[in-house]
């Protein structure tokens, strides 16, 4: 059973009360196939968030990407650095948003994934933004080309747009799965707000937590715009 959202003249598929609270029956159950409940809750999340991107029509996109380019044009610091991500598939976002936080703050980062011999995910290094030198990199994705600086590199940023399939009120984040941006954000500054970039309807009320998690100050969608998350 699934719910509908009108925005425009589409109808965005996304999740219902009765599908939130069977995840969450389901996740306290003990866990299945070996996995702990989080993990197997996660996964079945995961596949209806991503299937509900696919459905959303490309002119919804395009009219979300500009709500959120406005949004985050006042929240923008001059002379500041500003950690972003180039979104990929039907991701909230544009290149567009990126041009203007360059504009903005003078510097963005965008980060660079990479992995150790055994494919375990490493904290990302992160490349400074230039409009027009976008590489393809590992998995497909656009990456800042070289130099890269460090992990460390993080620290500088005041503002950490952060990709995310959902948030949570309480801050935590629902990513792809790999682990990058958990094994990364203890780098940055703590005072740094770091923000998921998501749809209207992805903002929940509670999502599966692990003590992993590196729980996110806000949430920007949309219509909504600038959501505080949590307790500061």
């Amino acid at each position: 059973m699934r719910g509908t959202t009108t925005f425009g003249h589409d109808i965005v598929h996304t999740i219902t009360r009765i599908d939130f609270a069977e995840w969450m029956w389901r996740r306290r159950r003990p866990g299945c196939h070996g996995l702990p409940m989080a993990t197997t809750g996660k996964a079945a999340l995961r596949e209806r968030l991503l299937a509900a991107r696919r459905r959303v029509a490309d002119d919804v996109r395009a009219a979300e990407a500009r709500m959120l380019r406005e949004q985050l044009e006042f929240m923008v610091t001059s002379g500041s650095t500003v950690c972003a991500y180039v979104p990929v598939g039907a991701e909230p976002g544009s290149v567009e948003m990126l041009d203007m936080l360059l504009r903005r703050a003078g510097r963005v980062l965008l980060p660079v994934a990479r992995t150790a011999a055994d494919n375990t995910p490493l904290p990302l290094c992160w490349g400074e933004y230039r409009p027009g030198t976008l590489t393809t990199g590992r998995w497909g994705l656009l990456e800042p080309a070289q130099p890269w600086l460090p992990a460390s590199a993080l620290a500088d940023a005041a503002l950490v747009l952060v990709p995310a399939l959902a948030v949570d009120r309480r801050g935590v984040r629902l990513g792809r799965g790999r682990g990058f941006y958990d094994r990364s954000l203890g780098d940055r500054d703590p005072r740094a707000r770091l923000v998921a970039l998501v749809r209207d309807a992805e903002l929940l009320d509670e999502l599966p937590a692990e003590p992993h998690d590196v729980p996110m100050t806000h949430a920007l969608t949309p219509q909504r715009g600038w959501v505080t998350l949590g307790a500061r």
